[in-house]
């Protein structure tokens, strides 16, 4: 099987609107579009993106997990391994995605223009058979979304004695792209199986996501196929992604809700405001009733840790011939 080559024309520029239905505001978007669609690869691919700035600023782009062997000067972070690109100007980006394969996500790393919109979902599809073989897969996007542009927020926080405090510029979450009480139902089929692609594309709050009513098995975390792990709902900060497998349920007579938690670890929490708990369906039919399900606390459920999580391929660590010791201490 030969690799191919996939080209994009980007042109990176300012939009408007309201992602959650309470703010109008200025944002960033590609070709005109917030959100903007996601990309598709396939393992060994070469993906090509030719960024044009239509912004009155510098920027730049980012693969979250790309190792870019070799070429770090297409990874992204602006004086740090590139000049960011001049307004008016352009350059393109060739990313080799060689051995990688799993859930990405493209965003920029310019002045954080990532906070105001500037990102999409990476999906490299692999060449080989799943650690678990399903019948279709869905993705679902986590976003902290604020009533002002990052560089307003940045001003103000700035200017306070504790960064702590819920500033006017609190954030709402974003599901898929959109209010997230107002997402587009899930549509599942009984009894087929599903990769749910999740992708936490925030930029300062964690999200915690669950389907009451249903199981989860992780098979990859951040690019990187793991042993099944089943557990009951997903904890993630900025930038992590999974993979889980979900079975649909034989009998279309019921639908179900999920629960998506934001909050942030650094913040107050405020009634209402900090954290903020939001709900999906999972549609089995139109108009079916939805299930009561009691709420169980996180604590009586089984969440993913790190440590726990171990690569499908198993290789062996590598060889250590080196020691640094570290004296860690709180001041």
């Amino acid at each position: 099987c030969f690799a191919a080559r996939a080209e994009l024309n980007w042109d990176v520029g300012y939009v408007y609107g309201s992602r959650d239905d309470f703010t109008y505001r200025r944002a960033i978007g590609v070709n005109g579009e917030l959100p903007f669609p996601p990309v598709h690869v396939t393992q060994g691919d070469t993906l090509v993106i030719n960024v044009h700035n239509s912004l009155n600023v510098p920027t730049s782009i980012h693969v979250h997990g790309l190792l870019n062997n070799g070429t770090n000067y297409y990874d992204g972070p602006d004086m740090v391994t590139q000049c960011g690109i001049p307004p008016g100007e352009s350059f393109t980006y060739v990313l080799e995605t060689k051995n990688q394969f799993g859930t990405f996500w493209i965003h920029g790393h310019t002045r954080h223009q990532e906070a105001d919109g500037f990102y999409t979902p990476l999906i490299i599809h692999s060449r080989k058979q799943p650690v678990i073989v399903y019948d279709e897969e869905l993705h679902m996007t986590f976003e902290d979304w604020y009533t002002g542009e990052f560089y307003v927020r940045q001003a103000y926080i700035d200017s306070l004695n504790d960064a702590r405090t819920l500033t006017p510029y609190y954030s709402k979450a974003l599901i898929n792209g959109y209010d997230g009480n107002k997402t587009a139902p899930i549509t599942f089929v009984p009894g087929k199986r599903y990769r749910l692609r999740i992708i936490c594309m925030s930029i300062n709050n964690w999200f915690k996501f669950r389907i009451p009513g249903h199981k989860m098995t992780v098979i990859e975390a951040d690019g990187v196929e793991s042993m099944p792990l089943e557990v009951d709902g997903l904890s993630m900060g900025p930038g992590q992604r999974y993979s889980v497998i979900v079975t649909a349920h034989n009998s279309a007579e019921l639908n179900y809700i999920y629960n998506v938690t934001s909050y942030s670890r650094f913040i107050t929490d405020q009634q209402g405001l900090q954290p903020i708990v939001y709900t999906g369906l999972i549609e089995y039919k139109d108009g079916a009733p939805t299930k009561n399900i009691p709420v169980l606390s996180d604590d009586q459920l089984v969440w993913p840790e790190e440590a726990q999580l171990q690569a499908y391929d198993k290789q062996p660590r590598l060889p250590v011939d080196r020691q640094i010791e570290l004296t860690v201490k709180r001041f």
